[in-house]
């Protein structure tokens, strides 16, 4: 049987979960909205119910943190079934303007905000920065690649130009893909839109693969994900820059001269700790920086707070009127006396510092990305 003729049940294997209800119990979504990953797990067993359970508003709630999956006793991934929901929905095109938009332009431009292709390396002006080119026989130490969001949104432009400035720093041999790259397509799955998703898969991977490099470095815990766990056919091995960067100042080759005398903690990303398992690199880089104060959120690691900028959700318009989880979690800084808020993830940067800024603790307050700290001490 393809993967094409299994059934709804069979596809996401309903009938291995046990109706612990520890999915729901873990889901930090909860909060705030009324979804209940169990009773979707339950209900969707009748697939007679599928087009009726998936009109359910509550299917565009789940951030897709993984949380779900690493709480359930039998290795099942809820939030898959919630995903596998979202694109009957896509396959009817029920969706709101703004997901319609994002997946639109992702097919046109290769990017989810509507921007053109030849202004996806605007950032690089003025800087040293190579663009390499396919089938070279010269081969390069780092492919750089760069998400959407790194390379169109004003602030997190910042975030690419202080990775650059690194890496020049450290002399690495690196270089970027220029004006051909795309989307790596990781929102468009959790949406839902499985068809754009494979093309996406299939373009990447013949162009990345046409690059004679020895590692991929992604910026965007997104990308390395989508990279790592979801693409088929990727020759070259991926690294998050945490993973890359870390191992730099071991190494000595990036010395940290400059002082920060702050107050510290760290968020960390659902799609490089929960899904990832990458706890420890981010914080070996913030504890070698001279003069922090670093200090850990009670909820961390394994058990870190979703700020709720994945699974889409950065283009879905939610009903909630409650305290969105970025606000939460900046309130938790606050109480822990942190200065700074560092994060290594653009989604995460952008609503953590739109939180901070509703909560009207900006000026106490900065929400800066690993990067951004780095280029100030090197």
């Amino acid at each position: 049987m393809s993967a094409e003729e299994l059934t709804f049940v069979e596809k996401y294997d309903l009938l291995g979960c046990i109706q612990c209800g520890r999915c729901t119990g873990g889901c930090p979504v909860t909060v705030r909205t009324p979804l209940n990953v169990r009773r979707f797990m339950y209900d969707t067993l009748n697939e007679d119910l599928l087009e009726e359970i998936s009109a359910k508003t509550e299917i565009w709630d789940c951030t897709t943190c993984y949380t779900c999956a690493s709480r359930c006793p039998k290795g099942l991934e809820p939030m898959e079934v919630l995903i596998g929901l979202r694109s009957l929905q896509i396959e009817e095109g029920r969706v709101q303007p703004t997901v319609r938009d994002a997946l639109e332009s992702i097919f046109k431009d290769g990017n989810p905000w509507g921007m053109p292709r030849a202004k996806r390396y605007d950032w690089m002006e003025g800087l040293e920065v190579r663009v390499l080119e396919p089938e070279s026989e010269e081969k390069t130490d780092v492919l750089l690649f760069l998400c959407c969001t790194d390379t169109y949104d004003p602030r997190v432009i910042k975030v690419t130009q202080s990775l650059v400035k690194v890496l020049n720093k450290a002399g690495v041999d690196y270089g970027v893909i220029g004006e051909d790259e795309s989307c790596c397509g990781s929102e468009v799955r959790r949406l839902g839109e499985e068809g754009l998703f494979e093309m996406c898969d299939e373009e990447n991977v013949e162009l990345l693969n046409s690059y004679n490099v020895d590692r991929i470095v992604t910026v965007s815990p997104h990308c390395y994900n989508t990279f790592k766990k979801e693409y088929h056919g990727l020759k070259t091995p991926v690294l998050h820059y945490t993973e890359l960067v870390a191992q730099l100042i071991e190494d000595g080759k990036l010395e940290l001269t400059g002082q920060l005398d702050k107050v510290v903690t760290y968020h960390d990303p659902c799609f490089l700790g929960k899904q990832n398992q990458i706890y420890d690199e981010p914080r070996n880089i913030l504890t070698r920086i001279p003069g922090i104060d670093f200090r850990d959120f009670d909820r961390c690691r394994e058990r870190s707070l979703c700020c709720e900028g994945g699974g889409g959700k950065m283009w879905v318009e939610s009903e909630s009127t409650k305290e969105r989880l970025a606000e939460i979690r900046v309130m938790d800084a606050k109480e822990l006396g942190a200065e700074i808020i560092a994060v290594a993830c653009p989604f995460c940067l952008l609503t953590l510092e739109d939180a901070s800024k509703v909560k009207g603790l900006e000026e106490e307050m900065r929400v800066a990305d690993i990067l951004e700290l780095l280029a100030e001490v090197i």
